[in-house]
Order: C-alpha cells, then structure tokens, then sequence
C-alpha cells in the first residue's frame, strides 16, 4: 500500500482515536460508571475494550459483570462527554497535517458523539485546529450513525464536492465501511481502538500508523 497516491478535493476525519487520543477519557468514564454500580475499577483493557464493542453493536454484560447496560451506558457516555474535553490529547503531528491539508483540499470532521456540534468545536479551538475545518458534523446532526453513509453523503453536499474526490479517514471498522458504503476512498489509520488485521479485513485503500502521514498520499 505504500505506493498509493490518492486524489482529493475533500477529506473527511474521524475525531477519537484519528484526531485526538482519547483513551484517557475512555478510562475515566469507565472507572466513573463501575464506581457508580459498585464495581472494582476497571482494568485500562476493560475500559478501552468498551468503546470497541459498542461501536460494533456487541454486548459488554462480561466486561461489567453483569450489571445492565441500560443503568450503566448513561453513567458511563454522560462521563465521557462531560470529560472528553479535558481528557482528550491531539495526536502528534496532526496539527501540522491539517495545516498542510486544508491549503489544498476541503476538510470535513465527522464524528459520532451525541453531542451538540459547539461542544466539539470548543475542543477542537482548545487545540488550535478548529479552523482548518471547513464542515465539523456530530452524531445529533445526522438520523443515521456510521457504518451507514448518511454522515458522509451530506457531507459531501455540505462541502460542495463530488464523492468520487473524497477521502474518510478513520481508526474504525465503521469508519472504512461508510467510506465503502458511500463509494469514497477510505484511510484507515492505527492510532485507535482496531488492530491493523481488523482494519485490513475491511480493505480500506491505504493504511497508515496514524494521520499524520497522509500529506504523502494525496495529490
């Protein structure tokens, strides 16, 4: 894959885990809802293998001992809104990657927290890469989350491009298989939550350590 050269009028990013590390608040809100259901605080694997399988759709009752989802999900996402803020950290060099980026092409960040999209853009400006974004949408703007290709598709609308010029980037199955849904190039990067065979199975068109790299494969 490392000869891959994508071409790109828009390009759309992931925020946890392509963005920002957020395996700091993934831990405290995890650690915040055990407390609460009287659990022993969970191991850094537990709390980061959490994310994971909700995204996927899986069932966590093993992870939290068999307490209920439903008492233990709104503790547990109400603390990791509440703290990603604070918690979160930009991953190197992808400041730097943005800047380069948006003098070319059109930048878009899609993310599926449930928050309102002033609550991203406030932790983006903490950062300073807030601007570079042309088109920052949430999870409250859009009926269906990834894996489906809604996000996307008006997404491109938004930016004004065609789908055939554009590139998600992402660190999740869910990521690539949106970007294949909605017949854009797709980016997996390894700076997240999936291993780079889980990614792989999904056939994105390139993957990389992390987002850092991609000025080198966009033309």
């Amino acid at each position: 894959m490392a000869e891959v050269k994508l071409k790109a009028k828009g390009i759309f990013f992931d925020l946890d885990g392509t963005i920002v590390d957020s395996r700091d608040a993934y831990l405290e809100a995890a650690k915040a809802a055990f407390q609460v259901m009287g659990l022993e605080p969970p191991t850094l694997a537990t709390a980061l293998e959490i994310p994971r399988r909700l995204e996927q759709k899986q069932s966590i009752s093993d992870l939290i001992k068999q307490v209920d989802p439903s008492r233990f999900l709104p503790i547990y996402l109400s603390t990791y809104y509440s703290v990603s803020a604070e918690k979160t950290r930009l991953i190197p060099g992808v400041a730097a990657t943005l800047e380069a980026l948006s003098r070319k092409v059109k930048l878009a960040l899609i993310t599926m927290r449930n928050v309102p999209r002033s609550a991203v853009v406030a932790e983006l400006e903490n950062f300073g890469v807030a601007k570079y974004f042309t088109y920052i949408l949430t999870a409250q703007g859009t009926h269906k989350p990834k894996p489906s290709p809604e996000a996307l598709i008006k997404t491109v609308k938004a930016l004004d491009v065609q789908m055939c010029d554009c590139v998600i980037v992402g660190d999740s199955v869910n990521d690539i298989k949106a970007g294949k849904a909605a017949g854009i190039k797709t980016v997996a990067v390894l700076s997240g939550l999936f291993t780079c065979q889980e990614l792989a199975k999904e056939k994105p068109d390139l993957i990389l350590e992390n987002a850092a790299e991609l000025p080198n494969y966009i033309v």
